[in-house]
Parts: structure tokens; C-alpha cells; sequence
């Protein structure tokens, strides 16, 4: 795992000039994205332990670099980091959607509470989401061959969704911090009841909150993050999802010609996959670089292997990215 701390003022103008430059195409090679980092600076805060998703403008940036500095084309696969308490990935996953801050209560102009989910209740046992399955815990520190004894895959069950809670009694703060979204995940660990390290041993906390109340480095840095905190109520994975559509074309409005509200559900899709099966970050899943799954895989155009396209689920179409498959050492919308 590489680690980072970009200065916000230095790292914007890199963002900026990335956006008026070429964003990712067909030709671009999927590189071995230092978008998965445990730390970097957001303004005053240097986030811990988080994995974040870059924009479309840094992953464009990242693979510029990769072409001048002559690297090869990425098909390096992920291998096991060794587990968090024995726990490295999400052997029966569930994720909570926590609509956070009385701010919603002004709207949700995008409906993006709606397709959230619409999409959460549909990946659960869908070929897309099953990919993940190729990977597991109970291996040694840096294998990557799970048809061993003791290992015990990542799961992909049907009914993945398993709940939303609106917090609105308050508001959240306007930029929360890392320390602020770990809270909130806790407060959603009890209200659903969730108050052991076995109930939490294989859930995600998906904090999203509303138009104009991102945090920052949003937008400019990344469009979501993953992360964890160590609880009395076990070890407690959530990922920070701003109002995506905020962020516009930068965080995958209209991507591949796939519609303004593209973004919502492949930011989304992405955190989901990368928590099953980094859930604790970052000792799951990750390749030499620290690249997760949907790093790996993140904003591929169309022509290109692995493009992200419209994917059916039992609940409706939506917009997806691929994820990594160790089987194929490639990018996939379906597995087997």
C-alpha cells in the first residue's frame, strides 16, 4: 500500500489541469491505480485507513503518468493482506444505506435516495456482484489461492440490502469529517442492532448525504471513500457517499454515454465490491500497488475491456463499472 498526503492546494491545481486535459479512453491502460491509499490530506484532515475512489480527471492523470513513465499495461492480480481479526472480506454481506442530516429534508433533486436503493436490493446474487466470490480470508498473508482448507470465500448472496435509516432529527455538519461519518456508522451500527463484532463481521455502513453537504476533497479528489473504526461494538467498515451527482461529469455523469445519473450507481457499485472484499482497508484484497477491485477498474470507456455499460438487475437497469477477476487477470460486468 503506497501512501500519500497531497497538500489540498497542490493537489487541486493537479486536478484542475487534469480536467482540461484528455479524461480516460479507449486507449488508456488500466494501470495500477494509486487511487487506493490509506492517507491523504483533505484540506486540514489526513484521512486514515481510507480507500478512496478518484474522479474521472485523476484516474485520466494516473494514466497519463503510467504511458510517459512507460509502464506496462496492468494485469497484476490482488492477492490476500492478511485480515483485520480474521476478517478480510464479507462472507455474507449486508449493507445499510444511513440518509444522514436533516439537509435532505430540502430535497433530493437527483432521487438518488431512490435509485440507491433500487440498485442495493438488486446486486445481491447477480452474476455482476459475483466476481467477489473468487476471493477470501482464512489464507496465509500474501497467498492468493483460495481452494485451500480454512478458506472461506467472499459471499454474494440474493437480499444484500438489508436496511435504511433516515437520521434527519439534526443536521449533519456542512464538510463532514472522517471522524464525523466514522461516528455516524456507529450510531447506525446500534440503531439496527448491530452491537457485536460478530453482527458487524460482514456489514457495510453507507453514510450518504445530501446535495451541497459533501466533505471535503469531494468532487476535486475523489467522488467516495471507504473506510473503518475500531468500536466496543467490533470493527466497523462505511463508506462516505456524497450526493454524487454534485460532482457532475467528474464523478461519471453521462460516462460512456450512460446518463446523467451513470455516477450514482457506479460510485456506489464500486465502494460496495471494494468493502466485500477489502472490508477492514487494507487488509483484504489489493495488488502490489494497493489497488482494490474497482480501482483496478474504474472509469474504463467504452471500446476498452471492461468498459462500464448498463448492466439488468431484478430491480430495474443500471449503470455499472467492472471489477477485477483474479480467474481472467482482467476487468468484468459478469463471473463466472
Amino acid at each position: 500500500m503506497k501512501h500519500y498526503r497531497l497538500p489540498l492546494a497542490v493537489s487541486a491545481l493537479a486536478f484542475l489541469a487534469a480536467a482540461c486535459a484528455d479524461r480516460p479512453s479507449p486507449s488508456a491502460p488500466q494501470i495500477q491505480s494509486v487511487s487506493a491509499v490509506q492517507d491523504l490530506s483533505q484540506g486540514a484532515e489526513v484521512l486514515s485507513q481510507a480507500v478512496i475512489h478518484r474522479t474521472i480527471e485523476g484516474v485520466a492523470a494516473e494514466r497519463r503518468a503510467a504511458r510517459a513513465g512507460g509502464a506496462a499495461s496492468t494485469t497484476s492480480n490482488m492477492y490476500y493482506h492478511g485480515g483485520t481479526g480474521g476478517f478480510g472480506v464479507e462472507t455474507a454481506p449486508k449493507i445499510y444505506l444511513v440518509v444522514w442530516g436533516s439537509q435532505w429534508s430540502k430535497g433530493d433533486p437527483s432521487g438518488e435516495v431512490a435509485i440507491l436503493q433500487h440498485f442495493y436490493s438488486g446486486i445481491g446474487g447477480s452474476g455482476w456482484m459475483n466476481s467477489v466470490t473468487q476471493y477470501c480470508q482464512g489464507i496465509a498473508n500474501g497467498a492468493s489461492n483460495c481452494g485451500v482448507a480454512g478458506a472461506v470465500a467472499a459471499g454474494n448472496p440474493a437480499g444484500i440490502y438489508a436496511g435504511v435509516w433516515y437520521d434527519n432529527a439534526k443536521a449533519a455538519p456542512t464538510h463532514p469529517r472522517q471522524s464525523d461519518l466514522a461516528k455516524e456508522a456507529v450510531a447506525a451500527a446500534a440503531h439496527f442492532g448491530n452491537t457485536t463484532a460478530a453482527s458487524n463481521a460482514s456489514v457495510q455502513y453507507v453514510i450518504a448525504t445530501a446535495t451541497g453537504n459533501s466533505s471535503s476533497g469531494f468532487k476535486t479528489q475523489y467522488c467516495a471513500y471507504h473506510s473503518s473504526t475500531s468500536t466496543s461494538y467490533g470493527n466497523v467498515a462505511y463508506t462516505n457517499l456524497p450526493y454524487i451527482t454534485d460532482a457532475g461529469a467528474s464523478c461519471g455523469a453521462n460516462f460512456n454515454g450512460l446518463g446523467a445519473l451513470a455516477g450514482i450507481t457506479m460510485v456506489s457499485g464500486h465502494e460496495a465490491g471494494e468493502t466485500m472484499t477489502d472490508q477492514f482497508p487494507s487488509t483484504g484484497w489489493l495488488d502490489s500497488s494497493g489497488a482494490e477491485n474497482g480501482d483496478k477498474c474504474a472509469w474504463i470507456a467504452t471500446g476498452s475491456v471492461g468498459a462500464s455499460a448498463n448492466v439488468t438487475f431484478s430491480t430495474g437497469t443500471f449503470a455499472v463499472q467492472s471489477l477485477w477477476s483474479n480467474a481472467s487477470s482482467s476487468c468484468v460486468l459478469s463471473y463466472p
